[in-house]
């Protein structure tokens, strides 16, 4: 057939060109064999350089069989060909445009050269395709193999860089579509299948993933052109749309490369209108379907995001399409939508010069992101947050948002989201940052701008009453006029202190309530707004029950909410901190307590956060303004002594912390030490308290480098301790706290071969610190006794033979207390009278020195005297060692085993320290030491709190004899019923406080003396005073955690402390269980135990908070195995509850564990046990809201199970057990029953064990080594039927108070420590 004569068609697919499809239809005539496709290439070539492109006529056979065979063939071979194709193509772009614009050319002609033009573009793009096809598989290989060598491999593969040969191509057929080419149709109107084939290559391209890569840029720009030609010139705007859609479901690399060139459509080539197609598509997609479709949904909403950016102003024609996915469940979409919005508020709908209708525009869209701020998802709180901040960071936020926007972000701060929380900060950074009102932002910088804007307003406003004195106002105009005004006066009345405005009229008995609503009014007209305030506040106490002043709304202060930001630890702790930087830099004056409140994070064991405490503070404190370096040193030592000001010992360690951190850093200046130093001589002059503070200083800067107090010991003492009278005990405690820096006050290290640091006990400070002590002891200054405490300390770490020391000081102090009472005596003129009595100051003085003389020798033997021996038997043992004859050292083997072993220096490091328990036991208290004379003196006042009544003085003697129990296990073990009968009866909170710290101690020194004594431990957390409940959480926190009691049942009152009304005490307990689950399988183990104690009728909880105890403590269970068990048991113990209200307390905690599908089975498994139960409808509600939790993340498989439980509770429900019966009749079998029950041996009670078979979650059984009452439990269980627990340890008579001789435990349970190297039997 002549090639004028035939039509080519482009087919779907390339097996369409090997059949007869109709008249004239080309048809390939043979597919030639690999070996001729060489020599056939070459004919074309001839024919091509002698016909030009018209050859493709004769030789389309020889390329359509290279594309078929195009596997197999040599690269060479492809590369010739591909080569060849561009040069056919590029020749006939060159020949096209004479031949169109020739006017005599004939329909053959005509037909010969369209049909050369879709052969050759044909051929052309089938094998651009097919390389593409191979490279897109060698890059699946290249990421097995890793990156290297991969330029090799393709080259290998292709013969050539097809990366660098696809541009060429494309911008080839660019060139080829610019042209005027739909004259070669049939009425100029170009067939639909040549557009696909040109375009569709381009979206193959588009499909491999590297295309977004940066070295694949020419190729993406090239794509965007032609597909732009595309646009303009052929109609593809449907089409493109369409294919755009389906691409971004399914090609998630894709959507900023589209955005590229839709948004290059848009503006270079015209065409806005895309942008309205593919929103309108997106926006007409069923929020139900992308929610199912994760991959989709997020290609969509990277594409509108990234196209917000990029044209705005383009897109927010189209944005009313979108607002029914603000509603949709996936919040992706809600996500981009906003963005969307944020960007044309930030490009297109921001500045001054907005019309009405743009202003409109922007204020909804602002709404709408205030509204979403509220959204359900946190993912979407938090891109409000963040949209926010970019707002406010570039300046596009109305001035009149900025309250709205900043209660929002003071609000989010609340939020249980760390995320939302960390946006929230950054936020309110950013307002601070960006605020448009001044760079100080404390009342005292604000107060002369605002009374200038204030007169210059009062001027505005009497010059329009001028203006217009004929005009009526309307009233709602008025009121919106004096608002600002008015909210300004009334946060400066808030802001004073009560009593200090006066109220200038009193509202009489005759006024009514209309009659004040006048005078409000007039002085409202007047402008008196202070006036009206006051009167207006008035009249809220006097007409509590008439309108309008029945329902006030107490506003929040500004301070409430300030101080609230900081109730989050370490959520998003150093967003937190940068905040309180920036908020302490603009000069607000409550962020001082946010400063604060942050120096504990110092000991953070997250690098990060310690960094960012010491990053904060050297920005805040480090860099002084000022002149000199003086001016400097004087504004950092002013700054800092602010905040030892009321600081509590907790702040002070943390901030002593810091500074020691800066000195070792060398981060201080001399000039600040220099400074320090003139204050404390007061060479400088200063107040007592700045002289006192400076000496802190200088004691924590110590810390770091102890020379700085070393070098001036003397000039400390000087300061500190000088003879003038009254003795400035406050500064005295701080030098000694100073001087204590000095030394390393922790235990000696075997390492350390010199010896401790100490001075000879003739030294000047142990003079003045004798002198000071003693002097002080006969007057009655409460300073005294804290200032005793740190002087004993002092001086047993410092000097040699503190003991003397400390004797002579109790020797003189008691020595001046028998004068005083032998004064009382002689000044009686009746010996008859009753007998003298010394001063209870005295005797309180007396018994707190004698008690810490106590502690800091026991603490000094233990330590110092028990470090030294070890220090120098190491010594001694090197040098033997050193001087031994080569062959002693080898003639006992079993000594150098034992000495591999380490059990030589075990041996004497047990040596060492029973010589160090003997003194303690044997010799501090017997009758021939200063401390014996003590004891019973002590034990007199501790034994008659009748007779001595004083409040400090019981608390003092109390402590003291806690001190006193430390020394010797003999004297405690005597003296514990005293302390324990204190502790239960003592009146004063104080003492039953001290007490509890005291018995804290004694449970870690002598954990088996005390621990018989655990239940009246535990009895303290009911404590009526509020300070006692809170130190007896601390302690029992304490020796939970370190394994010193054992963890029993009644770690319920724990769990009570949850829902103390105390916020601390409640914070407190929560930490404790935080800290406990950490602990292996504890919290599970008692929690069986603590649901029967806390439901008990007698001695648990109201059912409401028992609601919140088992939410917090159940939301520890998280393992699978553990929830099983704990369902299985909880629905056994449905047979033994007594009352609804524990079965109602059973049902809700099933409810609050996180069931899943083999849980579910556990619950069917004992339907028996609670199916009797279900006619409740609290019960029911409990286990249906079960089922609606299973339902949520329910895998179809599992949905049987779910129906088969809700239908047998819905049943039991209405009909009770007899409904489950009929309902297995009607299923006919077709559904499993419940499994039959297990046959009891033993008790009745036996359903309450676990039937568990993972023995490692089961609740260990308690080894029991005293039977004080061994049939206590037998007797309670024939009285009633209570329930009972294999780890309940105490019966209740162990809560009793009344403690009497025979009550008094006589056999121990023994704790065996963890440091014991006892062998255990």
């Amino acid at each position: 057939m002549a090639p004028q004569m035939y039509e080519f068609h482009l087919p779907l697919s390339p097996e369409e060109l090997l059949k007869s499809g109709g008249v004239n239809q080309y048809v390939v005539q043979e597919v030639l064999s690999i070996k001729h496709l060489p020599p056939q290439l070459r004919a074309f070539q001839a024919a091509f350089r002698a016909q030009g492109p018209l050859a493709m006529l004769q030789h389309f056979d020889t390329i359509y069989s290279i594309l078929h065979h195009f596997r197999s063939i040599d690269p060479g071979l492809k590369e010739d060909t591909l080569q060849f194709l561009i040069k056919v193509v590029s020749r006939h772009s060159q020949e096209l445009p004479a031949i169109l614009d020739d006017t005599t050319l004939s329909g053959s002609d005509r037909n010969a050269h369209l049909n050369a033009l879709k052969m050759n573009c044909y051929a052309l793009i089938r094998l651009l395709e097919s390389f593409e096809t191979m490279a897109s598989q060698t890059n699946l290989v290249d990421l097995d193999l890793g990156g290297k060598g991969k330029k090799a491999r393709t080259k290998a593969a292709h013969g050539f860089d097809w990366e660098e040969e696809r541009q060429p191509i494309l911008q080839l057929l660019t060139q080829l579509l610019q042209l005027d080419i739909r004259h070669l149709w049939n009425h100029s109107i170009i067939e639909e299948e040549f557009v696909s084939l040109v375009t569709g290559c381009c979206y193959r391209l588009l499909e491999n993933p590297t295309i977004n890569h940066q070295k694949n840029r020419p190729t993406r720009e090239a794509i965007t052109h032609l597909l732009g030609v595309a646009l303009t010139r052929y109609n593809h705007m449907l089409s493109a749309t369409v294919k755009i859609i389906q691409m971004l479901q399914h090609f998630e690399h894709l959507a900023p490369v589209l955005v590229a060139a839709v948004s290059l459509w848009a503006t270079d080539y015209g065409m806005k209108s895309i942008v309205g197609e593919i929103v309108r598509e997106i926006g007409q997609k069923c929020p139900q379907e992308l929610s199912r479709d994760p991959s989709g949904t997020k290609g969509f909403a990277a594409f509108l995001t990234e196209l917000a950016e990029r044209v705005p102003a383009i897109l927010m024609s189209s944005m009313c399409i979108l607002l029914d996915h603000l509603d949709g469940e996936n919040y992706m979409m809600r996500n981009a939508v906003l963005a969307a919005m944020a960007e044309m508020v930030l490009q297109v709908l921001s500045g001054d010069q907005l019309e009405a209708a743009a202003r409109d525009t922007r204020d909804q869209f602002l709404d709408t992101l205030q509204a979403h701020g509220h959204d359900v998802n946190s993912f979407v709180r938090s891109r409000v947050l963040q949209l926010f901040t970019r707002i406010v960071q570039q300046k596009a936020l109305p001035l009149t948002r900025f309250q709205a926007v900043v209660a929002l972000a003071v609000g989010r701060l609340a939020d249980k989201s760390v995320l939302v929380c960390k946006n929230a900060i950054q936020l309110l950074a950013s307002f601070l940052a960006n605020n448009p009102f001044s760079c100080k932002l404390s009342d005292a910088d604000l107060a002369g701008p605002l009374q200038k804007e204030t007169q210059k307003l009062q001027e505005m406003r009497a010059q329009r009453r001028t203006a217009a004195a004929s005009a009526v106002l309307d009233p709602e105009e008025e009121w919106e006029a004096m608002l600002p005004e008015l909210k300004s006066t009334l946060q400066q009345l808030l802001q004073l202190p009560q009593g200090e405005e006066e109220i200038p009229e009193q509202i009489a008995n005759t006024e009514t309530t209309e009659d004040v609503k006048g005078r409000i009014y007039q002085l409202l007209a007047k402008a008196s707004y202070k006036k009206a305030i006051i009167l207006t506040r008035e009249a809220t106490g006097h007409f509590q029950e008439s309108e309008p002043f029945s329902h006030i709304d107490p506003e929040e202060s500004e301070e409430t909410r300030l101080l609230n930001i900081l109730g989050l630890i370490f959520k998003v702790v150093q967003e937190v901190i940068e905040f309180f930087v920036m908020v302490f830099q603009f000069g607000v004056p409550q962020a001082l307590f946010g400063v604060r409140r942050m120096l504990p994070l110092i000991w953070s064991k997250e690098p990060g956060v310690r960094e960012a405490v010491l990053n904060a503070y050297r920005q805040l404190y480090l860099n002084p303004k000022g002149d000199s370096a003086r001016a400097k040193a004087q504004a950092l030592i002013q700054n800092l002594s602010l905040l030892l000001v009321d600081a509590s010992v907790g702040t002070i360690q943390c901030l002593e912390e810091i500074l020691c951190e800066f000195v070792q850093k060398d981060e201080l200046k001399p000039a600040v030490t220099q400074l320090l130093w003139e204050r404390a001589t007061e060479k400088v002059a200063c107040c007592p308290l700045e002289r006192c503070s400076s000496v802190m200083l200088l004691g924590m800067m110590a810390r770091g480098k102890p020379e700085i107090v070393g070098s001036n010991l003397d000039t400390l003492v000087s300061i500190g301790l000088d003879e003038k009278f009254p003795q400035d005990y406050r500064l005295a405690q701080q030098v000694c706290h100073a001087i204590a820096n000095i030394s390393d006050r922790r235990k000696p290290s075997l390492g350390k071969r010199h010896p401790p640091f100490r001075l000879p006990q003739e030294h000047r400070l142990f003079e003045r610190l004798r002198e000071t002590v003693t002097k002080g002891f006969v007057h009655p200054d409460p300073l005294w006794i804290p200032f005793k405490e740190v002087a004993v300390t002092l001086i047993y770490q410092l000097a040699e033979g503190p003991e003397v020391i400390c004797a002579q000081i109790l020797q003189g102090c008691a020595k001046q207390a028998l004068e005083k009472l032998e004064e009382k005596r002689t000044s009686q003129e009746d010996p008859k009278e009753s007998p003298a009595m010394l001063p209870t100051f005295l005797l309180m003085n007396l018994l707190s020195l004698a008690g810490d003389v106590a502690l800091q020798q026991l603490v000094h033997l233990e330590q110092a005297v028990s470090g030294e021996l070890c220090r120098r038997r190491v010594l001694r043992e090197e040098q033997e060692h050193k001087t031994k004859d080569p062959k002693e050292k080898n003639t006992s083997s079993e000594t150098t085993m034992e000495e591999e072993l380490g059990l030589v220096g075990a041996t004497a490091d047990d040596t060492e320290a029973e010589l160090i328990r003997g003194i303690c036991e044997m010799e501090l208290l017997d009758g021939k030491q200063t401390l014996a004379a003590f004891v019973p003196l002590l034990l007199k006042v501790c034994n008659n709190p009748g007779l001595y009544s004083n409040p400090d003085l019981s608390a003092a003697a109390s402590l003291a004899l806690g001190k006193f129990c430390m020394i010797s296990a003999t004297f405690c073990d005597s003296q514990l019923r005293l302390l324990f009968t204190m502790l239960e009866k003592s009146p004063l909170p104080i003492v039953r406080s001290n007490l509890m710290v005291a018995t804290g101690d004694l449970a870690i020194r002598f954990p088996n003396l005390v621990d018989p004594w655990t239940p009246h431990l535990y009895a303290r957390l009911r404590d009526p005073a509020q300070q006692v409940r809170k130190t007896a959480g601390l302690v029992m926190t304490h020796l939970i955690l370190k394994d010193m009691v054992k963890v029993k049942g009644q770690v319920s009152e724990m769990a009570v402390l949850l829902i103390d009304p105390e916020p601390q005490i409640a914070a407190l307990a929560k930490n404790f269980f935080n800290e406990l689950s950490h602990k292996g399988n504890a919290i599970y183990n008692l929690l069986p135990d603590i649901i029967s104690r806390l439901s008990d009728p007698e001695l648990g909880v109201e059912e409401e908070p028992f609601h919140t105890i088992m939410k917090q403590l159940l939301s520890y269970i998280t393992k699978d195995k553990q929830t099983e068990s704990l369902v299985e048991k909880l629905c056994q113990r449905f047979r033994t509850s007594r009352t609804e209200r524990q079965q109602r307390d059973l049902a809700y905690c099933v409810s609050q564990l996180p069931l899943t599908e083999r849980g579910l089975r556990k619950m069917l498994d004992n339907f028996d046990c609670f199916g009797d139960k279900l006619s409740d409808e609290s019960i029911f509600s409990a286990f249906l809201s079960v089922v609606g939790k299973l339902r949520r993340g329910a895998k179809p498989e599992g949905k049987a199970i779910i129906d088969e439980f809700e239908q047998k509770l819905r049943a039991c429900h209405t009909r009770g057990l007899d409904g489950i019966k009929e309902l297995e009749i009607g299923q006919a079998g077709s559904q499993r029953a419940p499994s039959a029950k297990k046959p009891s041996t033993g008790s009745r009670y036996q359903p309450l064990a676990s039937t568990a078979s993972d023995n490692d979650f089961v609740t260990p059984e308690p080894r029991r080594t005293t039977r004080r009452h061994p049939n206590t439990q037998q007797r309670a269980s024939k009285k009633k039927p209570k329930v009972v627990f294999s780890s309940d340890e105490s019966s209740e008579e162990d809560l009793s108070a009344e403690m009497t001789e025979d009550e008094t435990p006589k056999k121990t349970t023994p704790i065996l420590r963890a440091s014991a190297r006892r062998h255990r039997s």
